[in-house]
């Protein structure tokens, strides 16, 4: 019994030095997989978070939805369709959007963190105007004496500006913003945006301690399958020319290179389907996933 509770102790010192380091410092959590499906790993998740505020960090949470956007969508009979990774998103699939990622989804996150003892708030950026969004149109090469095929994807954008004094004020009051995916134009409509970018835009504007992906995957792994447990800014970029990252890991190396490259010192893509994820990787020596760190 008694070297039991030694070993704990032992935890609690070897975390001591990334506690001194990371005390007040902000960390953008990025929310999704089966760790927003399975409910053990949701009520631990929501301890986790409650935890890191506790004991001085700033955590911010933006979560994604596209399991449940995709279920409520079938229900309605409303057909998904996706290109290049996006959800082309209609009049009648924004409004499912905004309904599931606002309404259900945020609040339920919101929620699960209020009853482990947080002071969570929801917003979505709409809220504030925290998230000025631009429209994408995706332009896909056909021919080389033929111009581009121009796609529009509907509802759906990119970050144009982050807004970040409502999050400096809910940070002030030791809040934690739980945010959805969702940006306002410049005509005041309503954008669908890939959840994994505006976490990575959210961490550069506040210039974070860390960008933290949780995924379904170990992490960014090599062509033989292996974990790359970390890698420069250059490594990825290579992987990906090379086509060895592909798919719906782009979008999140994408997030990691734009947050690393103004400011935030590292971005990490872990493995959300291991209870205690995010702690694990931040407060033990080896961590579980892949780091992406910018060398100069």
């Amino acid at each position: 019994m008694m070297g039991g509770l030694i070993k704990r102790a032992e935890v609690l010192i070897e975390s001591l030095p990334y506690l001194r380091e990371f005390y007040k410092k902000t960390f953008v959590i990025k929310y999704g997989g089966h760790a927003m499906v399975d409910e053990e790993l949701k009520r631990n998740f929501a301890l986790d978070i409650v935890l890191l505020k506790y004991i001085g960090l700033n955590p911010i949470v933006v979560h994604g939805g596209g399991p449940q956007i995709g279920e409520v969508l079938k229900k309605m009979n409303i057909p998904s369709c996706f290109v290049g990774g996006l959800r082309v998103t209609d009049d009648a699939t924004m409004d499912v959007v905004e309904m599931v990622l606002v309404g259900k989804v945020n609040k339920e996150i919101v929620n699960l963190i209020n009853q482990a003892g947080g002071k969570a708030v929801g917003l979505s950026g709409k809220d504030g105007c925290l998230i000025e969004a631009r429209k994408i149109v995706l332009k896909q090469e056909e021919l080389p004496d033929k111009p581009p095929e121009i796609i529009d994807l509907g509802h759906v954008g990119e970050v144009a500006k982050v807004n970040k004094e409502v999050l400096d004020l809910l940070d002030q009051e030791q809040f934690i913003p739980i945010i959805a995916p969702v940006g306002v134009g410049r005509r005041g409509e309503t954008l669908n945006i890939n959840a994994d970018w505006v976490a990575g835009e959210i961490a550069a504007a506040l210039k974070a301690k860390k960008l933290i992906l949780l995924t379904d995957v170990p992490g960014v792994l090599d062509k033989e399958g292996n974990l790359i447990s970390s890698m420069t800014l250059e490594d990825a970029e290579s992987l990906i020319k090379n086509g060895v990252i592909t798919g719906g890991m782009i979008p999140k190396i994408q997030a990691a290179l734009k947050a690393v490259r103004t400011g935030v010192e590292k971005a990490h893509i872990i493995d959300g389907r291991i209870l205690h994820a995010v702690l694990l990787e931040l407060f033990t020596i080896q961590g579980i996933g892949t780091e992406i760190v910018n060398i100069y």
